[in-house]
């Protein structure tokens, strides 16, 4: 069980740093999505590497 708690952690962990590492047309996309990940944890990372990877360019 701890490792699973470890593993979501490190996921949780590299999805912030993704959406803050990512360019996008705006600041504001980038802070909305900060704080969806902040507030949503699991929905917020499902949603960012289904929907938002796609929006910000690399």
């Amino acid at each position: 069980m701890f490792g699973i708690g470890l593993l979501g952690l490190a996921i949780y962990i590299f999805t912030i740093y993704d959406v803050v590492s990512s360019k996008f047309g705006g600041n504001n996309d980038k802070l909305v999505w900060v704080l969806i990940v902040i507030f949503l944890p699991l929905i917020g990372t499902i949603l960012w590497f289904l929907m938002g990877r796609k929006t910000a360019s690399r």
